[in-house]
């Protein structure tokens, strides 16, 4: 381990999830504290999966006997990915929660590694291991994510609608193929009008997939605002307000 991870994570409990002969799984718990703090997930399926995330829990999450809180999954971009997980708070709601104490939210921040995408199956392991730790409220977990995390985001949703209430994709893209599978997810998608990263034309397809299938999708478009639509996405209380309106619903065939 180098010295970076070393001081990264010297705050908290590292978690190693270790098989025993059966399949029977020891871990140690996270050491929880209210605010957003590092931690890490190793777990061995057929492979092992890491993943270091950050976890922010709100302020008094563990004084209401039976309370179950909503959970909001973040994605970052490219320039977040690597083994600084500092790196994790550039943008979106990880920076937002270095100064506001009060959100009403779990949120997990999790970090690819450089040079990686979005992996739908790590990602879920961890989310179960969150889910399994955490009193998160199962019928209100939220994913969102911005511009390689937008794609991560669309992706993520159709691999696994049943997990979501609902998903706000930020300067995005998915696969028009998969459109179907997120008709029952309700979508808030965001975009620059002048983006040249990710072309607003490919979100606008998908979008306009997702309606063709029966989806209940809002695209907002930013005029003259190129990549950069996550500030004012994720400063706007809006988007917080309309994911707790949603609870997941059934997944029909």
């Amino acid at each position: 381990m180098d010295d970076i991870v070393i001081k990264t994570f010297s705050l908290v409990t590292l978690t190693t999830v270790t098989f025993l002969p059966g399949g029977c799984a020891m871990s140690e718990p996270w050491t929880l504290a209210e605010g957003q703090h590092p931690q890490s997930l190793e777990k061995q399926m057929s492979d092992t999966v890491g993943t270091r995330f950050l976890l922010y829990l709100p302020e008094g999450y563990n004084k209401i006997d039976g309370k179950k809180w909503p959970l909001i999954v973040f994605l970052h971009g490219s320039g977040e990915r690597g083994d600084d997980i500092e790196k994790v708070k550039a943008h979106g709601p990880p920076k937002m929660l270095e100064t506001q104490k009060d959100f009403p939210f779990i949120v997990v921040s999790p970090q690819a590694a450089a040079h990686t995408n979005w992996n739908s199956n790590s990602l879920t392991v961890l989310l179960d291991e969150v889910i399994a730790r955490l009193p998160v409220d199962v019928d209100r977990i939220y994913l969102t994510g911005l511009s390689r995390g937008g794609h991560g985001t669309w992706n993520m949703a159709a691999d696994h609608p049943e997990r979501f209430a609902a998903i706000a994709p930020v300067c995005g893209a998915g696969d028009v193929k998969s459109a179907c599978h997120l008709k029952n997810i309700p979508i808030w998608a965001f975009h620059g009008e002048k983006d040249t990263v990710v072309s607003l034309q490919d979100d606008a397809a998908m979008v306009a997939a997702v309606k063709a299938c029966g989806g209940d999708v809002e695209f907002t478009v930013y005029p003259g605002v190129g990549h950069d639509s996550w500030t004012q996405t994720y400063a706007n209380p809006a988007l917080y307000e309309w994911f707790l309106q949603h609870k997941r619903k059934p997944v029909e065939p």
